[in-house]
This record gives C-alpha cells, structure tokens and sequence, in this order.
C-alpha cells in the first residue's frame, strides 16, 4: 500500500504544472478516491488539496526567484487565473508578494516533498474485528460542528452539556443494538478533514425503535465495519486511535475506508480522566 502511495506522490510532482485528477491518483495507488483522500490526509497530516498547492507555491517560487519567467507567465503555469489570484496565493504561503520576493531576493517557505516509510515499532497491537451489519438507524439529537484534531472539541462539549439529563435519559433508553449505549457519529465530514470543516454530530443510539418527534435519526446502510477497541486518558486516547486505524491498521490489512458515519462509543472513568472506546469505521475490502 505504501509504495503505491508513493508512485502517487511521484506522479504528483511530476505534473505539478498540471490539473491533479485525484481520481487518477486513487487508480495509481490501487484504491478508492475517497480512502486514498483519507489516507494522505493521516498519513501526511494535512489534506492532499493543501500539500499539492503549498508544493506548487514552493515550486513557483523557486521559478519567481531565478528570473527566468515573467511572473504572469509563473502565475499561468501553476494554474492561477490571474497575477493577482497568484499572487495572493503567494503571499500567503511565503508572506511577501512575488514582485516583492523577485526585487529583493526574500527568503521564502518551502513544502518538503513528501513520501511515506512504514516504521515497525513492534510495541504494541491493535485489537479488532470485522463485524457484517445490516442497515440501522441512529437517533439522538444533531448539531453541525467544527473539526477539531487535538484536545476536547468544545462546540461538542457545549452541544451535549445543552442536551440536558432528562433528554440524555430519554435517548439512552432507545437503545437495542450494537453498538450499545449513546454514542457519538460523525457524518458527512469535509473529504479534506481539514481543521475547522464542518461535519454532522449526532449524540444518540442505534436502534430499531420509532423516532420521537423532537430527536434527529440518520439511517445508516448494511456493509462491514472494521471495530476497534482502545483505551488511556481522555481525549487523546480517542484521538490517537483514529490516528492509529489509518496510519497502521489501513496499510497493513486488506480494506479500506468507505463512505459512511464514524461511531464512537465511549465509556469514562468517574473523575472523566480516562476513556474505554469502541470505534466503527465503515470499510469494503480491498479491490472491492
């Protein structure tokens, strides 16, 4: 997996004076677009949009500095529709415009050109399960809420503390399947998951039960779904785990990532200090 993640990033560079089709890029690295995006996103930690545009400004602004193309000409190569759209764009990314950056010689940023290595550490294993599960339906209540990668999501926080007991109470009693107990889903996340896009979050339960008038439900459709168990300090443990699914658990078995919600269930320790999560990832196998 990581050396056609590689042949990728290779055809990457290679075109970067081109339009990226990132369905081409899935094809090379022999998997869906959407699993490659979710890939490069955690194996990089960035989305694949950015790292393509801050490789190109790194390149184009080699291409200012040497003084051998005009700027509109640099501009037009990298794909920029104007000088102005190039150069803030440019600014942005090196902090100085490209007419400045050629007068004066400024020193500029520059995107490392990536590529993946896997690190076997041996330390430790993940525990899982592949779990074929017809359609179902989660019902709670939703709210639309920043992406948050560190640390305690606090528009999640303020969302749940809003809830109120007697609502928390009234959801939990709807619960008659697995996953079990409230839990948290993650729906119609940005493909980019970049910090601070938007996703759907439904607080609630899987369940086969009627929908009360004043809750949310998203119907869910059958597939497999890869479960992982984890535990360790809240939240970094369960942050680390979505980390870890994608950056080992992905390239080293046959699946990979379908479109769907995120389940999380979470159980915490009396002072809240600690967390043992259960997460549901949507996946197909490989070539599926």
């Amino acid at each position: 997996m990581l050396d056609r993640l590689n042949q990728a990033l290779d055809h990457i560079e290679s075109h970067l004076d081109q339009p990226v089709d990132v369905a081409g890029l899935a094809r090379i690295a022999a998997t869906s677009e959407y699993h490659f995006r979710r890939m490069f996103s955690a194996l990089a930690g960035l989305p694949l949009s950015e790292y393509i545009r801050r490789r190109r400004l790194t390149v184009a602004g080699a291409e200012v500095l040497a003084g051998d193309r005009t700027l509109l000409d640099v501009a037009t190569r990298y794909g920029y529709g104007s000088g102005e759209a190039f150069a803030r764009a440019f600014r942005a990314m090196h902090g100085v415009g490209p007419g400045e950056a050629r007068r004066t010689g400024a020193a500029l940023h520059s995107q490392p050109r990536m590529s993946f290595r896997l690190i076997v550490e041996g330390s430790s294993s993940m525990r899982y399960k592949i779990v074929d599960k017809g359609d179902f339906r989660v019902v709670g209540r939703k709210a639309r809420v920043p992406l948050v990668h560190e640390g305690m999501n606090p528009a999640i926080a303020g969302f749940i503390r809003g809830l109120g007991k007697d609502t928390l109470r009234r959801i939990a009693a709807l619960a008659d399947q697995e996953p079990s107990g409230i839990v948290q889903v993650s729906d119609q996340l940005d493909p980019s998951r970049a910090e601070g896009t938007d996703f759907d979050y439904y607080h609630g339960v899987v369940t086969a039960a009627e929908v009360p008038g004043d809750m949310d439900a998203l119907t869910v459709p059958a597939g497999l779904w890869a479960v992982f168990e984890n535990s360790g300090p809240f939240p970094q443990a369960l942050q680390h785990l979505w980390r870890d699914v994608f950056t080992q658990w992905f390239p080293s078995n046959p699946y990979a990532s379908r479109p769907g919600p995120e389940i999380l269930s979470v159980r915490l320790s009396e002072d809240g200090s600690q967390a043992e999560a259960e997460l549901w990832i949507p996946v197909e196998r490989s070539g599926a």
